[in-house]
């Protein structure tokens, strides 16, 4: 009991200095999850001095751990994407999370093959395990800082970080079933296999995404709290059903939840509130454990053959290939006839931080007990501790330079941060009445001109006008001035209208 208890009590800990420690990260240009790894790396060092990588039960369950974390993780950043932003880049994003990720791992098997003098088939399976990105890591940086990008940067960037992340897990576990069994995985299954398992993967979460909406309009439950516990069902239901039919089980979880963060469906706004929630703590455990199976010796081993045989050094080289090399050819090679300048698919380039996903899908060769038993022997966890180093050399190099690169591309512009409306309307399927912000414009007709000169439609409320990051009450007499957020309740029909007469420029979030 008290060890169970002194575990709790740690573990609270760890979360209130990570949560803590946010504004820390943001000041250090890094995210908060390194914090986390560090911490799991502190817990675990005094083990890990005698800790063997390939046979402890510790691998099998982060491994599990990670999967799940992922599928979670994708499902709230598919809710977090929409789609009217997506469309307008949506061939570039395909080809960079499918054949940029492709690219990118062929590219790391030269590299890797050259620098480890490991076989094709190893050098291939590490370049897949690392050929995926975190642009949340950028995204938080970015904002952390007050920048924002121009055009359609940030829309490219967060549906490839999205959908970029199942096309490496196949590539990975179609490795690991290769160096498995070559008989039974050979090569030329792969150009069936990935296009197959990704389009079953999509039907299958687009189809339990359409279901996940039905059960949540049409089931009226007792108690709101089940509605969370729906939630969490829809998830693993599209990862599990997903992989009993063959396919991608994490682009099903992804594609629920694009699916679902598109349509309108009852308790949407705590449904995405929560997700958000639980994917920063599927992160966090995720971070925490993984850090706990780094092996501290053979981080800091040298070895007989001198410095440049140490694990960090052939990381660290690894990680500028990645960065200098095989990601800046594979996204110029996907956006040879696409929309984006050459600035602009220079910082596409370089905003290609790893993050979760490499660490998550280097658990897969360990716990198929496949590291050690070739030319990868001389270190249990070579291939692991390669790709931990590789994390962290891209997140801080990258993500210290990130804004540097992008003030001096201009392709920045000031990200204004708007505090969060303390009104909120949660849809329960009861009333047509929704909440509506709406940004006045230099060019917008209501500008200047008060609420009563508007003659706002009878149905139509005003709640709140956001003015200089604080909220005043409006009356009859107020007068809207330039970047006011005006907040209205109404009709779906009178705020389609007062949209276009009044607020022209912004856009109405018919959900």
């Amino acid at each position: 009991m008290e060890s169970t208890a002194y575990q709790f009590t740690l573990l609270a800990v760890l979360l209130l200095v990570g949560v803590m420690s946010s504004r820390l990260s943001s000041r250090l240009n890094m995210p908060v999850l390194l914090l986390f790894m560090g911490a799991g790396i502190l817990l675990g060092a005094p083990r890990s001095l005698e800790f063997d990588i390939t046979t402890a039960p510790a691998v099998e369950f982060a491994n599990h751990i990670g999967t799940v974390a992922m599928a979670f993780i994708l499902y709230s950043g598919g809710m977090e994407t929409e789609w009217r932003s997506v469309k307008k880049i949506f061939a570039s994003g395909l080809l960079l999370s499918t054949v940029g990720v492709l690219l990118t791992a062929g590219i790391m098997a030269v590299l890797v093959h050259f620098l480890t003098g490991w076989s094709w088939s190893w050098s291939f399976l590490l370049g897949a395990v690392v050929s995926s990105t975190d642009a949340a890591a950028v995204f938080s940086i970015l904002r952390s800082r007050g920048v924002g990008l121009k055009g359609n940067l940030a829309s490219v960037l967060e549906f490839e970080s999205g959908s970029n992340d199942p096309m490496a897990a196949l590539l990975t576990l179609f490795m690991v079933g290769f160096l498995t069994d070559p008989d039974h995985s050979p090569w030329w299954m792969l150009a069936i296999l990935m296009p197959l398992k990704m389009l079953i993967g999509a039907a299958c979460g687009f189809g339990v995404g359409k279901l996940g909406c039905w059960l949540f309009n049409n089931y009226k439950l007792d108690y709101e709290g089940l509605y969370f516990v729906l939630g969490i069902a829809v998830v693993l239901f599209s990862y599990g059903l997903t992989e009993c039919l063959y396919g991608n089980g994490f682009m099903a979880a992804y594609c629920a939840g694009l699916t679902m963060g598109n349509l309108r469906f009852n308790y949407k706004k705590s449904q995405l509130r929560f997700n958000n929630g639980l994917a920063w703590l599927m992160q966090v455990a995720m971070f925490a454990v993984l850090g706990m199976l780094v092996t501290v010796r053979d981080l800091v081993a040298i070895p007989e053959g001198g410095i440049f045989d140490a694990v960090w050094v052939k990381g660290m080289l690894l990680a500028l290939g990645l960065m200098l090399l095989a990601r800046p050819l594979a996204v110029f090679l996907c956006l040879i006839r696409s929309q984006f300048n050459w600035r602009e698919r220079l910082f596409i380039s370089w905003v290609g931080l790893r993050g979760a996903a490499p660490i998550v899908l280097a658990t897969f060769p360990l716990a198929a007990h496949l590291v050690g038993r070739s030319e990868v022997n001389e270190s249990a966890g070579m291939l692991f501790n390669l790709v931990f180093f590789m994390v962290i050399a891209s997140v801080v190099i990258q993500g210290r330079t990130l804004m540097l690169l992008a003030r001096a591309l201009k392709l920045d512009h000031p990200f204004r941060k708007k505090n969060r409306m303390p009104l909120e309307l949660e849809d329960t399927g009861v009333m047509s009445s929704v909440l509506q912000e709406f940004e006045v414009l230099a060019s917008s007709p209501c500008l200047n001109r008060t609420l009563a000169e508007l003659q706002l439609p009878e149905r139509v409320r005003v709640m709140l006008i956001r003015r200089n990051g604080e909220f005043i009450m409006a009356g009859g007499n107020t007068q809207l001035c330039e970047h006011d957020g005006v907040l209205l309740m109404g009709d779906r029909p009178h705020l389609h209208q007062l949209a276009e007469e009044y607020f022209p420029g912004n856009e109405f979030f018919d959900e």
